[in-house]
């Protein structure tokens, strides 16, 4: 009988966070919206705007972007263009691979990636503020690393529960 409520539970604890983890993607993208509203950008909507602090310093092809995040259905090429359309990102032929473009910040998206590099760091001191530690979020990251394991291992193998494939 435990064994079956424990498995109802984890059922329904799964459900819940999946549920979760697309809740706060999009909040964590109407966070992102609102900090542009405050500072009058509105050249760049807030998918742009995480996939160019992921760039940081780095130059990168398109491909290895797309493999650095996970952009939630979003077209990381169209975005890439508008970004440089709009002066945040530049881009230039790979020396290497005339064929391979390569993709870095301009001065104008160094400048919004401090700007929301400093949101960020409001946000940790929020955080801190509240009563979540180091500890919290290590323990959370954990979690979901290992639900990300989980669901990696579920695409690999096609779909095949985890213990069948072993």
């Amino acid at each position: 009988m435990a064994k079956k409520q424990d498995s109802e539970a984890v059922s329904k604890g799964y459900y819940e966070t999946i549920h979760l983890i697309e809740r706060l993607h999009r909040h964590s993208l109407d966070v992102l919206k609102v900090e542009l509203d405050r500072q009058g950008i509105q050249d760049i909507n807030n998918v742009q705007t995480l996939i160019l602090y992921n760039i940081g310093e780095d130059d990168l092809t398109v491909g290895e972007l797309t493999m650095r995040g996970y952009y939630l259905g979003s077209n990381v090429s169209y975005n890439v263009k508008k970004m440089v359309e709009n002066g945040y990102l530049i881009q230039e032929r790979s020396i290497h691979d005339r064929r391979s473009v390569r993709v870095k910040l301009s001065e104008k998206g160094s400048s919004l990636r401090n700007k929301i590099k400093i949101m960020f760091e409001r946000h940790v001191a929020s955080l801190q503020q509240i009563g979540m530690g180091p500890d919290d979020m290590g323990l959370t990251n954990e979690t979901l690393t290992r639900l990300e394991r989980f669901w990696s291992t579920m695409i690999e193998y096609s779909g095949m529960s985890v213990t069948s494939a072993a």
